[in-house]
Parts: structure tokens; C-alpha cells; sequence
């Protein structure tokens, strides 16, 4: 009996150099603690291309053990879109966007902000440290709701 597929999870944020680098960087890290396996990809629905994470949030995540600093930034692409599982957003027009551009998708896209707590992620980017921390705990506690509702693996 061959291992089931991982799961595929796209995060978006706007530009994919705060928010999607951060979440993508927790759910790798929950789903090595939790065993389970997972392909992932992160990108911004403005379509930057080649930047790396915002230093801050490099920073932010290196306290809690997740090292993002050899992410780039992406943009988001319709093959990511049908490639997977599981489409993560921070915002509300992020899932709007998404949804426009292949309404096929739509089922497959989550607001995070919810499994936190929170309507959305509010964007650090341009933040003091505390904004980051305050959207990385938020994150935190978003990605460990996004495992409670997978079923078991």
C-alpha cells in the first residue's frame, strides 16, 4: 500500500514577501510536527517576481525556530490555482481576486483570518517588529486551525 499524496497548499498574500512567507513557513513546520506530509507553494496576487522576504519577517520567524530566508517572492499562477488542495488567503480581496480569475478554485479557498480569531491578517509590511510578531502569533494560530480541520492522515 503506497503513502497517500501530500497535501498541496498555495498561501497568497498581496505581495509574498510578509504574510505568505510566514504562513508557508509555519504549515511546513506544523506538518513535519504533526507527520503529516505537504507540498507548498506561496505567492502575491500583485505578481512580484524575485524578492526576498521582508527582514523583519525573516527575523519574527527565525525567533520562533522558521527560517524563511531563501524565499523569493511570486506571483500566482493558474496552475498553482488548480495544482492545489488547498488555497490559504490573508484577505478578503485576495480571495475575491482568485475567485474572479478561475471560479473553479473558489472551493478551494480558505480565509485564514477566521481559524484565528481575526476577520483577516492585517499586512505588517512597512511595520514596526510588533506588527510582525502580532501577524506571525495570529498565523500561528491560524495554521493550527487549518490542521483541525483536515481530516486525519
Amino acid at each position: 500500500m503506497s503513502a497517500p499524496r501530500p497535501v498541496r497548499v498555495l498561501v497568497v498574500c498581496t505581495a509574498n514577501i510578509c504574510r505568505s512567507p510566514m504562513a508557508e513557513g509555519l504549515v511546513r513546520v506544523g506538518a513535519a510536527a504533526r507527520g503529516r506530509a505537504v507540498e507548498l507553494r506561496s505567492g502575491g496576487i500583485l505578481g512580484i517576481e524575485g524578492r526576498p522576504a521582508d527582514p523583519l519577517a525573516v527575523r519574527v520567524m527565525g525567533e520562533v525556530g522558521v527560517d524563511i530566508s531563501a524565499h523569493r517572492s511570486k506571483g500566482i499562477s493558474d496552475d498553482d490555482l488548480v495544482w492545489a488542495d488547498h488555497i490559504l488567503v490573508m484577505e478578503l480581496q485576495h480571495q475575491a481576486a482568485l475567485r474572479e480569475r478561475l471560479p473553479a478554485a473558489e472551493g478551494k479557498i480558505l480565509q485564514l483570518g477566521p481559524l484565528g480569531g481575526s476577520t483577516e491578517v492585517p499586512d505588517p509590511v512597512g511595520g514596526w517588529r510588533w506588527r510582525f510578531r502580532r501577524s506571525r502569533d495570529l498565523l500561528r494560530r491560524c495554521v493550527d486551525g487549518f490542521f483541525d480541520l483536515l481530516p486525519e492522515a
